[in-house]
């Protein structure tokens, strides 16, 4: 019986062949549409049409939205910026946690200032305290997300968690001091933990050098004309603005605000080592540091991620695909800068997306930039 069932299989098998049919090709490529065109330069250094679909799935796909603004940029002109319906180059986006690098660079200016110092006790007057164990913490800690504070960021339910509590319930107006009250869960430099409360202590700090007098009001008009003056205007970022809480303390592990085209030129900043035609606005070690795996984590510098295999956890990048020097500011929902030096890349995509639907956006700004040749 299956000598019979495998004489008729086999010459069923050979029809196509005597006939000069071949097996059904896969369905062509559908054309990219003309809005997607639209929002790539003439000429971008790739493939006009490739980077026009890549650019559109970060728009289109289920799985990528809610996108509502992208830029990309090469060599530090824009070659692509395309925008959600209801959203424009004039848009301010809120930071969330992307504000943790910009503050990461005014520090790196306050030391370079000779007003802070990276690894001396982090002049808290209440760690100060004889006795207190938090005097032993450094500036390289709290930069590094290893201080070893006690701080659960993200747990449920929500108003338990830490940055919830300072941003939003009993810290939300005097956050450094809610940070700042936190008991040591490790030894200072152990163990690394992420924690936007740290942000915020960073901040206090700034204030705490600038500021001439202790009033919010004082705090805030001193942080505010610091990065001004410092950061925003000499960079070009003149639509940023940073939010203060009730004691005039910036929240920088959370709320700046500003354009599309600014946190891209943030980006471009950075790929350029703290400089911006030709003047250094931060030495060129600093971003350096910054962009120096923690002690504790491979995935994590100063205030900014790296592309690099996670200690513990999961990747929040692509280490897999490449490029290694890739460093990216991340913030909360989808918000990403994403910038490499080798490639002379940055990519900015802002928007709205739960945090358990993040994959499937991170892979697609994955593939974007792969199609960017590089060494590394």
């Amino acid at each position: 019986m299956a000598r019979r069932v495998l004489a008729l299989i086999v010459p069923l098998a050979l029809v196509p062949a005597l006939f000069g049919c071949s097996p059904a090709a896969p369905p062509p490529t559908p054309p990219v549409s003309a809005e997607a065109l639209k929002a790539v330069s003439a000429n971008p250094g790739v493939p006009r049409e490739e980077l026009a679909r890549r650019v559109d799935a970060l728009f289109s796909e289920k799985d990528a939205s809610e996108t509502r603004a992208v830029i990309v940029m090469q060599g530090g002109r824009v070659i692509a910026e395309r925008y959600a319906p209801g959203y424009h180059e004039n848009t301010r986006f809120v930071s969330w946690s992307m504000a943790k690098s910009i503050t990461g660079v005014m520090i790196g200016m306050l030391i370079s200032d000779g007003r802070l110092r990276l690894d001396e006790s982090a002049p808290i007057p209440a760690w100060q305290r004889p006795g207190d164990p938090r005097g032993e913490i450094t500036l390289r800690q709290l930069l590094q997300m290893r201080s070893g504070l006690r701080h659960a960021e993200a747990i449920s339910p929500p108003w338990k968690s830490d940055e919830v509590r300072m941003l939003f319930l009993d810290g939300r107006d005097a956050m450094a001091r809610y940070a700042e009250d936190q008991p040591l869960q490790y030894e200072p430099g152990r163990k690394w933990v992420y924690s936007s409360a740290t942000s915020v202590i960073l901040a206090d700090l700034a204030a705490r050098v600038l500021s001439p007098a202790p009033d919010p009001e004082s705090r805030r008009r001193a942080v505010s004309d610091y990065l001004r003056t410092r950061l925003f205007d000499p960079v070009g970022m003149r639509s940023m603005l940073p939010e203060f809480d009730a004691s005039g303390t910036l929240i920088g592990g959370s709320l700046i605000h500003g354009t599309a085209r600014d946190w891209g030129r943030f980006g471009e900043f950075l790929r350029n080592r703290g400089a911006v035609a030709g003047a250094q606005l931060v030495p060129r070690q600093w971003i350096d540091f910054m962009v120096t795996p923690s002690p504790r984590e491979a995935q994590y510098g100063a205030q900014i991620w790296l592309n690099r295999t996670p200690t513990t956890g999961r990747p929040a990048l692509f280490p897999e695909r490449g490029p290694r020097d890739l460093f990216a500011c991340l913030g909360h929902l989808g918000q990403y800068v994403l910038v490499s030096p080798s490639r002379q890349l940055v990519v900015v995509r802002l928007g709205k997306t739960q945090e358990d639907q993040l994959d499937p956006v991170t892979a697609r700004l994955g593939e974007l930039v792969a199609l960017f040749p590089g060494n590394r």
